[in-house]
This record gives structure tokens, sequence and C-alpha cells, in this order.
């Protein structure tokens, strides 16, 4: 069983040194009733994110801090997909933001390259985007299983809420009028493209 498994190491590993993603994570994984360290908490190093997918750099992450720690992994990888921007930023939504993580920034960023189109055509061009998510649960023992999730949304200017990070305050989900940004942890976990990836690791801890 997964849970006789996890019992054996006695913790897991969160892999990000991302702040606001290790608290979303841990809120996620209250159910299992699980010892939770952070990546940061164990000096461990933050491998440079070389793939080309999320779940390809989910996996990276998730798999070094497994080596590292001998220590059971999750690591998430995860970002805005702006549909008018042929999927940017993408894997790459982190590194929008620059060195000092100013994710305003980045949301700028993005806002200035959809009116540089809108400009362009002549048109304002489609403001769709959708939040995805790629979560790896890696093993001591070299076995990863990935778990997947998304949702769909529109970016909006100016950024509304300070609630979340990242881009939550730029990103209203679809059916809604507020965004991540403008409403509480328990209600973007109703919906968001992290619970629905935690939902499917949930479903394989249960399962196996």
């Amino acid at each position: 069983m997964f849970s006789e498994k996890i019992k054996l190491f006695k913790c897991l590993v969160i892999a990000s040194h991302n702040s606001g993603k290790v608290t979303e994570i841990r809120e996620l994984l209250v159910p299992l009733g699980l010892k939770i360290v952070a990546a940061d908490e164990l000096d461990l190093p933050e491998p440079e994110e070389t793939e080309s997918t999320f779940s390809g750099n989910a996996k990276l992450k998730a798999e070094a801090a497994a080596i590292a720690s001998k220590l059971p992994s999750l690591a998430d990888d995860s970002g805005l997909i702006v549909d008018a921007l042929n999927g940017r930023p993408g894997i790459y939504s982190a590194r929008w933001a620059g060195p000092s993580k100013d994710f305003y920034l980045a949301m700028n960023r993005v806002n200035n390259a959809l009116k540089k189109l809108d400009f362009e055509k002549k048109t304002s061009v489609s403001r769709s985007a959708s939040f995805f998510c790629s979560l790896a649960l890696a093993w001591p023992d070299g076995i990863t299983k990935v778990f997947e999730g998304s949702v769909k949304g529109t970016v909006c200017w100016p950024p509304r809420g300070n609630m979340g990070f990242g881009y939550d305050p730029f990103f209203m989900p679809s059916g809604y009028n507020k965004t991540f940004g403008e409403v509480n942890q328990d209600w973007k976990h109703s919906i968001s493209h992290r619970s629905i990836a935690f939902a499917k690791f949930q479903n394989y801890v249960d399962d196996a």
C-alpha cells in the first residue's frame, strides 16, 4: 500500500523553493496526514529546469530531490498558457518574472505582448488562457509517477486581488467573474489546475 510505503520513510519532500507553491501544496496534502518537509528546509539545491515540457521539468525536480534526500519527493511544474501567444509563457512562466521573481513584471509582459498583437492585427485578439499543472512523485528507488491538471479561463488587465501567488491576480477561470487573486485558498482549491492534478494523485494514493 502507498500509505505503508510512505510510513517507511516517515515524510514526503516538496521539491520546490517557491514559498507560495509550497504553502499551497502543504494545504492540499493535509488529508494524507503525512509529515511534509520543503526542499529548502533540507538545503537541497534547486536544479535547472532544462526540459521542454511541464511533465519533464516536474520529473526532473522530483527525481533530483528524491536522490539527494533519499526520501519520496513531490514536485510541481506549472504555468500560464496564453493561446494568442502560442502557449507562452508556458514552461517559462516563472522566468518571465525575472531574477527577482516579480510577477507583476511577468503579467505586464504578457499584457504588453497581447497589446502588441492587437496593434499588429488591428483588432483585439483573444485573451483566452489556461493554467496547467504537472505533478511528479519520485521514489528513491527510481520509480516516478506523473499527474496532470488544467483549468481554462482568460487573462485580465489590470491584475485584480492580492491573494494567491504568481499569475493568480491575472487569471479569471471560465464561468467566474473573479480572478484567483480575489478568492480564498479553499475556493481556489475547489477548481484549480493544481487541485485537479492532486485529485489524480489522491486516487493513486487510495488505489496503490
